[in-house]
């Protein structure tokens, strides 16, 4: 199988290329390597893998470059590359985000579809959902985002399953739930506290520290990302999750037991768009994709914790 990854030189893209090319398949990888974080960090990403381990790599925009030559000879495409953050979705940065999420996927879906590429799977967000549910929700449950970066990760899987319906595309949106681990976003709530807590500066938690997250180490995303290529569930769309919530204050302690240091935490008012709760119901990709999520958060906290003290020693 020729798989294109999008978002390559991203968190969750560049554990899915390395953990695609370890099992003999064809990549093709584009990003479009935006300021949102680091070049270095990107950088970082794709040598993991291995840039040149990889059939095609492709540094282009795609809201706006010619995607003919990108989709060409592609048997399947898993969509991960967008403009992330809900907090930043607000705002004068808005028209980054219809550009980078809604745009973008519009224009690779139609460039698919030219190119008769069989299956396009996506990666959507939890935060689709929004916050109007306190407990474990299903694929049924209304979507009601509650942040402009959610509506746009929604309007996005919209036309994921429009162009299934209208074009017969073999489709599949996966929403992905407060996915965590190595190369985590340096803007991500579990990689900033590590690295607070190596470096012994101080934590501002948004709210009061009780607001609930299903966290996912990325090693058990990816794998049932690599289950939907396997054996897609067309025209469906599946949580993908550990199936187990936290408090925030929950993974502070668990940070304290893994890294043996003690925390400077202070409390400050909850961000707009920020929810109280993200919490799936995962038997459907149980059912759909063998899914079976083995890592929990002591030790996914503690394997990305090796991942930033590996990155202070090596600077």
């Amino acid at each position: 199988m020729h798989v294109l990854v999008t978002g390559a030189a991203g968190f969750i893209g560049s554990h899915l290329v390395e953990a695609l090319l370890g099992r003999g398949e064809t990549v093709s990888a584009l990003d479009a390597f935006d300021d949102y974080y680091a070049r270095s960090l990107k950088d970082a990403n794709v040598a993991a893998y291995g840039r040149d381990r990889v059939a095609r790599f492709f540094e282009m925009d795609l809201a706006g470059d010619d995607l003919a030559p990108v989709v060409d000879g592609v048997d399947a495409i898993v969509h991960l590359a967008a403009v992330p953050g809900v907090r930043g979705s607000w705002g004068q940065q808005f028209h980054r985000y219809l550009a980078n999420n809604v745009l973008a996927t519009q224009r690779l879906l139609e460039a698919a579809k030219e190119a008769g590429t069989e299956l396009f799977v996506y990666g959507s967000s939890a935060s689709a959902y929004g916050d109007g549910a306190v407990e474990a929700v299903d694929e049924t449950y209304l979507p009601q985002p509650h942040s402009p970066y959610g509506a746009t990760k929604l309007a996005a899987e919209h036309l994921v399953h429009l162009y299934g319906r209208v074009h017969g595309m073999a489709v599949t949106s996966l929403r992905i739930f407060s996915c965590y681990g190595p190369r985590e976003r340096p803007d991500k709530a579990i990689q900033k506290f590590l690295v607070a807590a190596r470096d012994g500066t101080p934590i501002e938690i948004y709210g009061d520290g009780s607001q609930r997250r299903d966290f996912t180490y990325v090693g058990d995303i990816v794998a049932g990302v690599v289950a939907a290529l396997d054996k897609p569930p067309l025209g469906e769309v599946v949580n993908l999750a550990r199936g187990a919530t936290h408090t925030m204050r929950e993974v502070l302690e668990a940070m304290e037991a893994v890294t043996g240091n003690p925390l400077d935490v202070t409390f400050g008012a909850r961000q707009a768009g920020d929810v109280r709760v993200t919490s799936a119901v995962i038997d459907k990709a149980r059912d759909l994709l063998g899914y079976a999520p083995s890592v929990d958060l002591g030790d996914g906290i503690a394997r990305q914790w090796e991942a930033v003290r590996s990155a202070a020693h090596s600077q």
